[in-house]
């Protein structure tokens, strides 16, 4: 178990680095990156699905959609969901909105919980609805202070959910699914690339991006791959635990890239975090008690 913890918060930390990372890659734009990032880790993910047997979840998937076309459309719709979000991660800390993203993330456990319930009728426990009420505090203070939160929180806060929404819907919620939605992204990455100011002739005129860029899609793909065999290795409540290491070094990468969380906006980040920490608290009690004989 051991190493299933530190492969997860290698995971996060790797997480992490690749959304400082783009700090580094300029004059590329957000969508430059994310179409950079796209075309190097499909093919490392591809391999490691290869070497690893997952692709045969691939090939029943292309199967069952090549005997129900109609669900393509859907398919495409899931696709695009995952691909804005990714495309978020990129461009956000380029532009001043890497602590809005950030702060989209530590309320991402409550907005799962939620549509868990609306969704799916899941019944919220007791630590689950004081992490909702202190949550609700939080979005209280955001409404009252700027009248609501940022599109980058709102994006991560909302499309997350119906992404996992219609890959469930789809049962594509497997990595093999995740490799297609991804694939599909493949030809507006190429497009995103070579449509952009710096096109494939970055290198020629920025000469240090020639290992700069190789090296975004070593730390994605690794990143990929650490959290896939870290979600393997431990129980499922730990490796849920273990998911809020990100928001929190995300938070530190923001307030390094020169953000800052301002004094009314306090009062929307500490009642958030109190939510998350009884969300931690919650998974932690779980995991004991399945440990006990």
């Amino acid at each position: 178990m051991s190493k299933g913890i530190a492969l997860s918060v290698s995971a996060s930390v790797l997480f992490a680095v690749m959304y400082y990372y783009t700090s580094l890659l300029k004059p590329l734009s957000g969508v430059e990156i994310f179409g950079w990032r796209m075309l190097l880790t499909v093919p490392c993910m591809t391999l490691f699905m290869v070497v690893s047997g997952e692709w045969r979840r691939v090939v029943d998937l292309v199967r069952r959609f090549s005997s129900q076309p109609r669900l393509i459309g859907i398919l495409l719709v899931s696709s695009a969901l995952l691909g804005v979000q990714l495309w978020l991660f990129m461009w956000a800390p380029l532009n001043g909105y890497s602590l809005d993203v950030s702060l989209g993330y530590f309320l991402l456990p409550l907005a799962m919980v939620l549509t868990g319930r609306i969704a799916y009728g899941e019944r919220l426990s007791y630590l689950q609805k004081i992490a909702v009420f202190f949550a609700s505090l939080g979005v209280i203070n955001e409404l009252y202070q700027v009248g609501g939160f940022s599109w980058a929180t709102l994006l991560v806060v909302v499309g997350y959910p119906l992404y996992f929404v219609v890959r469930k819907w789809l049962k594509t919620d497997n990595l093999g699914g995740l490799w297609v939605d991804m694939t599909l992204m493949l030809p507006v990455a190429y497009w995103f690339v070579r449509g952009g100011e710096q096109g494939f002739g970055v290198f020629d005129q920025h000469p240090a991006l020639a290992w700069l860029i190789p090296l975004l899609g070593l730390i994605s793909a690794s990143a990929l791959v650490v959290y896939i065999i870290a979600s393997r290795l431990l129980p499922f409540s730990l490796f849920g635990l273990l998911s809020y290491v990100e928001p929190v070094l995300l938070l530190g990468v923001a307030l390094l890239l020169g953000e800052s969380i301002k004094a009314g906006e306090w009062l929307t980040y500490i009642p958030i975090w109190m939510a998350v920490l009884v969300l931690v608290f919650e998974g932690f009690k779980h995991l004991v008690r399945q440990r006990r004989p």
